[in-house]
């Protein structure tokens, strides 16, 4: 395997700043580090993030990859971030033909930030249908008791998502930033730059919504087991009735909405009924 250069211009995700509270006192307070990364693409500009700053080059590498932009690690030989400039420099060993026309159709999607989606990215996602083993109600549990031990930036400061490669139970890595899309782009850059075992997930998690982007994304990765603390688009249902994604939302506790895929989800661990569940429901419909 090929050695990538890189230069690890890694910032502290958080800042502190003197905030005053209700009582009109002056404390400190972590706040989510907000920064701007214009990417290049052999010199050609491509976009401009916004981004924690924690894992700048998986994030860039990501974003690229999951664009179609560049479609395999073999053509990665550089990728250099400079803060001072607010810029990241890729260099690949060929660009795409068409790059030009596919800068010029974007769209822009519903994730934080902004989010870009290129022309034709339908087109990357694998045409066959994703696995589609089974899924249990216990698994999915033991996985959100252990996802709580990850998100140390959102305790500290708010205002990130987060998103995790699991396997089963187990969490393989675990990214936070500012968009849920980064921190699923930063994971797929990762596997490229430092070796993670992508192939071995088999649930993916996200704290944000299941947007047609994010079902995409997770699509592209070869996984069909998507699971989010949030709620779902309709584009993002659609996409997931296309592809064979088994989407689990407002997965919080003990509760949790199967939004696609019934068939495949195993209710082995059904939580006690409470008198108020039914009431609940029968108001929000």
């Amino acid at each position: 395997m090929s050695t990538i250069q890189r230069s690890h211009a890694l910032l502290p995700p958080t800042i502190e700043i003197d905030v005053v509270d209700e009582f009109g006192e002056s404390h400190r307070q972590a706040i989510a580090a907000e920064r701007s990364l214009t990417v290049y693409l052999n010199r050609r500009e491509i976009v401009t993030l916004m981004s924690l700053g924690a894992d700048p080059e998986a994030l860039v590498v990501g974003y690229l990859r999951n664009q179609g932009l560049i479609t395999q690690r073999e053509d990665l030989e550089a990728v250099m971030v400079d803060w001072e400039v607010e810029a990241a420099a890729v260099v690949t060993r060929h660009s795409p033909e068409d790059l030009e026309q596919r800068l010029g159709q974007r769209t822009v999607t519903t994730g934080c930030g902004q989010g870009t989606v290129f022309g034709r990215l339908l087109d990357a996602v694998p045409q066959t249908r994703l696995s589609q083993a089974r899924v249990s109600q216990s698994v999915i549990y033991r996985l959100l008791d252990n996802l709580g031990d990850y998100n140390e930036t959102y305790r500290s400061a708010g205002a990130v998502h987060g998103c995790a490669l699991c396997r089963q139970t187990e969490v393989l890595d675990f990214v936070e930033d500012v968009g849920r899309h980064n921190a699923v782009d930063t994971l797929a850059g990762r596997e490229w730059l430092d070796d993670l075992p992508l192939g071995q997930a088999d649930i993916f998690y996200t704290t944000g919504r299941l947007t047609s982007e994010m079902v995409l994304k997770v699509a592209q990765m070869g996984i069909s087991v998507l699971v989010s603390r949030s709620g779902v688009t309709q584009k993002g249902v659609e996409l997931a009735r296309r592809f064979g994604v088994l989407l689990i939302a407002r997965a919080k506790g003990r509760r949790l909405q199967i939004v696609h895929g019934r068939e495949r989800f195993d209710f082995d661990a059904q939580p006690t009924r409470r008198p108020g569940d039914i009431k609940r429901r029968q108001t929000k419909d």
